[in-house]
């Protein structure tokens, strides 16, 4: 996975981008609906992929012309915002994410970069955004973490007491993770991680199918918002995620 990452974290040379979509293609291309990884390569590759956080957002989202375009194994990283992006198939994607999440740490490690992701994308909408630059961000979060979800489901499917075991480990890594609350990013991180942790263990499982809709009632609360609009968003949100959810499930 060295051949992936970058100098300096989300930072990356076209040849560095070039070796994770290899990756991602060698693993996920096939006709198998289901792919087998080594053990010890599990959380080594959530690792490399929660660099890429922002590319693996907008691939998990499917929204974004650009990653649309450029997701086949013929087309090369390209550069915007002083590193090197890279996009696969959805399909392709989701297969290599399943097979990674089996490990509770490397689920734990792709849905915090997810997060922060998440509440970066809301941070930098501008406080006299309306329309679609408003509902956007907020629903292609709610979509990306609702496959997020389905995978999860994947991966916790075949026995109730090791599903129970699975979320337990994936709780007590995101329950541990911290936020610089200096920014409006942070914030928002911190406090769907203090929600997180503050609701009881049993519940937590449901809690996080609600994480897109919890992130953007906070992030509305922190804005000018009449209520009528603020409705409207958290159900376009809440649609997103169980729309994406169910997408996955198929």
């Amino acid at each position: 996975m060295k051949a992936t990452a970058g100098s300096q974290p989300g930072r990356h040379t076209q040849a560095q981008a070039q070796a994770m979509k290899d990756v991602i293609f060698a693993l996920g291309w096939g006709q198998s609906q289901k792919i087998e990884l080594d053990p010890a390569l599990r959380v080594p590759l959530a690792t490399a992929l929660a660099d890429y956080a922002p590319d693996v957002h907008e691939m998990l989202a499917g929204l974004d012309n650009e990653y649309i375009v450029n997701a086949g194994d013929n087309k090369s990283p390209w550069e915007a915002g002083g590193t090197y992006h890279l996009s696969v198939w959805n399909s392709v994607l989701t297969k290599t994410l399943r097979a990674v999440a089996v490990d509770p740490q490397a689920y734990a490690l792709l849905r915090m970069a997810e997060t922060r992701t998440a509440a970066g994308q809301l941070a930098a909408v501008p406080a006299d955004a309306t329309g679609v630059d408003l509902s956007l961000p907020p629903t292609k979060n709610a979509r990306a973490l609702g496959i997020l979800d389905g995978i999860a489901d994947a991966a916790t499917s075949q026995d109730a007491d090791q599903a129970r075991k699975w979320h337990a480990a994936v709780f007590d890594r995101l329950i541990t993770e911290q936020a610089d609350q200096a920014e409006p990013a942070g914030r928002l991180t911190a406090t769907w991680l203090q929600e997180l942790k503050n609701t009881p263990e049993q519940q937590r499982a449901e809690r996080l199918h609600t994480q897109g809709v919890d992130m953007a009632r906070t992030w509305a609360q922190t804005r000018t918002m009449d209520e009528p609009t603020r409705q409207e968003l958290l159900t376009k949100v809440e649609n997103s995620a169980r729309n994406a959810h169910e997408e996955v499930k198929h």
